[in-house]
């Protein structure tokens, strides 16, 4: 059985990695988190250790690690500024960081980050969900077959609106600094996404519209190697469609495919068995969205 700790368990992210781990068998020995509202963990692992200071937990996991009863994983769901930082006390705890996205802000820092892994021969896995879709698997390969068989780019239109509200701006997820920015907090996720399917980027085609002072609106028009994308990602409803509508329609080279992205469920548990089985995704799988969400936020 494998052995699990987890940063940020009270975030709202965080149940999705406890259900994931007890899903897959594993063991989750302690959590950690300054907010103490984790009564969640009771539903998953009523017997976990908690801690609300990581130093705390960094002494707790050392002594383990000399005992001979280590962590495999770190489940890192802190805030987007502090994911460097925890993947690499994954790795010098001598255990694999399992790693929400963005795995880091700045490109740079997955350079300094592979350096470790290679040091440490333990590895960074980021969570990049989508990819475990199996109805996204086979629109990739509709699409990478549509181009090869007929030479046409296809087009792909993303809405994607989540209403938040006032404290959104108050938090770090607000702080450009902190979460890096609209891009980061959920454009990361449909920049990777199109960057799967659609090959390397290209170019941006006609105006850019980022709103990224606000944090609250950006119009992409983006160009990859096997098509074009249409992409508005949107914190305000009053900006033109529901509190929350999140869809995808993709057209060309023969293949017309549209669905909402709730349609594709919590996928969690599959990236989390595809890790144990070997084939989780690295570090440089994550390096072209967070190419391209700094090039556009620059």
């Amino acid at each position: 059985m494998k052995r699990f700790a987890l940063l940020g368990a009270a975030g709202f992210i965080a149940p999705r990695h406890m259900r994931a781990i007890r899903d897959v068998g594993g063991d989750l020995v302690a959590i950690c988190d300054p907010s103490d509202s984790v009564g969640v963990i009771d539903q998953y692992f009523p017997n976990c250790e908690y801690f609300r200071e990581i130093g705390s937990l960094d002494r707790h996991l050392e002594k383990l690690r000399r005992e001979g009863s280590g962590i495999d994983y770190l489940s890192i769901c802190t805030p987007n500024y502090l994911h460097d930082a925890h993947c690499r006390m994954a790795l010098r705890l001598d255990a694999d960081a399992i790693c929400e996205k963005p795995v880091v802000i700045e490109p740079h820092n997955i350079d300094a980050l592979r350096a470790i892994e290679d040091e440490t021969t333990r590895c960074v896995r980021p969570i990049l969900q989508l990819r475990s879709s199996t109805a996204l698997y086979d629109l990739r390969d509709q699409i990478q077959r549509a181009c090869l068989n007929t030479g046409e780019r296809v087009s792909v239109v993303v809405q994607y609106y989540t209403f938040r509200g006032q404290w959104y701006g108050r938090s770090w997820k607000g702080q450009t600094a902190k979460s890096g920015g609209l891009l980061y907090n959920i454009g990361i996720h449909v920049l990777d996404l199109l960057g799967w399917l659609l090959g390397p980027f290209d170019s941006c085609s006609g105006a850019l519209d980022l709103e990224q002072r606000r944090s609250t609106h950006a119009h992409l028009k983006l160009v990859f190697a096997r098509g074009d994308a249409d992409v508005t990602l949107s914190l305000d409803p009053t900006i033109g469609s529901d509190a929350r509508y999140r869809r995808i329609d993709v057209s060309g080279g023969g293949i017309t495919w549209s669905r909402e992205v709730s349609d594709f469920g919590d996928l969690h548990t599959a990236a989390y068995r595809a890790i144990l089985d070997g084939d989780g995704l690295t570090l440089e799988d994550a390096r072209p969205a967070i190419e391209l969400a700094h090039f556009l936020r620059v």
